[in-house]
């Protein structure tokens, strides 16, 4: 079970911080992880956008709108009248799948050598990990990450806000953390 590598991107969709935690892995360059944080974060907005919603009924409970038919009365442009039967009531308004819950983007992306999980804050920085996909208990690596970030990097008096991150206390507690976890 292994962390491969935490990347972490601004509000604006640009690159702050960059680490790899296993040897041997395929290097990129520096505008590499630029273009990869920037096309991240498009993508992230367009599957923000997309969520699907569902038509909920305002007369029946869900639970009964896929069991119930009803009928109504069509009119013709001639006058005349004709009964209709329907499948599905008529829903007069949409929910997202759990109301209450904020719509988010793109959270995880499992292949078969590696999983993206990406962890957004209310602030709008995301931190995408990436992980073996049988590592399991990523949102305790997550918590534990944003933790770290927290303490070390946004408490820090010289650090500015959407610029890259430059703490080495931030890099030492980060690596030897996984490094124990590992």
């Amino acid at each position: 079970m292994t962390v491969f590598s935490l990347i972490i991107i601004n509000k604006a969709g640009g690159l702050v911080y960059q680490r790899e935690f296993q040897p041997g892995l395929r290097k990129l360059s520096t505008n590499d992880y630029l273009v990869l944080a920037g096309t991240f974060h498009g993508v992230h907005a367009i599957t923000r956008s997309i969520t699907p919603r569902i038509p909920i009924s305002s007369t029946l409970p869900p639970t009964a709108a896929t069991h119930t038919s009803s009928s109504s009365t069509v009119t013709s442009p001639s006058g005349t009248s004709t009964p209709t039967t329907s499948s599905t009531p008529t829903a007069t308004a949409h929910s997202f799948p759990n109301p209450g819950t904020p719509v988010t983007g793109l959270e995880t992306l499992e292949t078969d050598k590696f999983r993206l999980t990406c962890f957004q804050t209310l602030t709008g920085t995301k931190f995408l990990l990436f992980t073996d996909p049988m590592m399991g208990n990523i949102d305790t690596v997550m918590g534990k990450i944003y933790e770290l970030y927290s303490d070390y990097v946004m408490k820090n008096p010289f650090y500015q806000l959407e610029m890259p991150v430059r703490c080495e206390a931030f890099d030492r507690h980060l690596g030897g953390w996984l490094r124990g976890r590992i």
